[in-house]
């Protein structure tokens, strides 16, 4: 289990769902993070409906696995706050009941960690406020309606750690970074706002304009 030393005090805390969006695109994280700015798409739209879906009831019991939605987290060691759609308190052999926390997703799976990485920092915060260790937990994709199972190993809790101090380091200088086009800014519900290929030329020709008075 990850060590427990606190970090953060509560005026510390970032929502968790930032490392999701920082893996995405830094500069996402930023707009909406530091100047609060929001915009929905198709995209957005269809997750949110799959996320108020698993909203809609707060537990259920099936046997011996006890289903509770949108549960509360907080993590003072790594400065999180949020919650996560669904956690699946299992029944183990002696009555302990291990949590199994499960993210849902209205596309596919991702070549990127970045939905990994938002359900370990939601497994690290039901750790550190239930004091148990969690293994495993699984992303439920819409698009393919399928359950991927993701294991909490080392090298995905380091990279969760790493990616938190990185987002507490942007939010925290309060500076936004400069846009730089990608074929995934296409899907963003910001690009409108973000305008990456406008701001993109314009940097290109002031850094040209600069070149050029150098040379001179």
């Amino acid at each position: 289990m990850t060590n427990k030393a606190y970090n953060f005090s509560t005026d510390d805390l970032i929502m968790l769902s930032a490392l999701q969006h920082f893996i995405y695109c830094p500069r996402q994280c930023a707009l909406i993070h530091i100047e609060q700015v929001w915009s929905e798409n198709i995209f957005t739209a269809e997750g949110r409906i799959m996320h108020d879906k698993a909203d809609s009831n707060k537990y259920e019991s099936r046997g011996n696995v006890r289903i509770d939605y949108s549960v509360p987290l907080l993590s003072l060691r790594l400065g999180l706050i949020g919650k996560a759609d669904v956690v699946e308190f299992h029944r183990m052999d002696g009555g302990k009941w291990l949590p199994f926390p499960v993210e849902y997703k209205r596309g596919k799976p991702k070549v990127d960690d970045c939905d990994r990485v938002q359900l370990c920092a939601q497994a690290i915060c039901l750790e550190e406020m239930l004091d148990v260790e969690i293994r495993e937990g699984a992303l439920f994709y819409g698009q393919t309606r399928r359950r991927e199972d993701v294991v909490f190993d080392e090298k995905l809790r380091r990279e969760t750690e790493d990616i938190a101090r990185k987002v507490h380091e942007l939010i925290g200088s309060g500076i936004t970074p400069k846009p730089e086009y990608s074929k995934k800014c296409e899907q963003c519900s910001l690009l409108n706002m973000c305008m990456p290929k406008t701001c993109g030329k314009a940097r290109s020709v002031n850094k040209y304009l600069l070149s050029a008075a150098e040379d001179e």
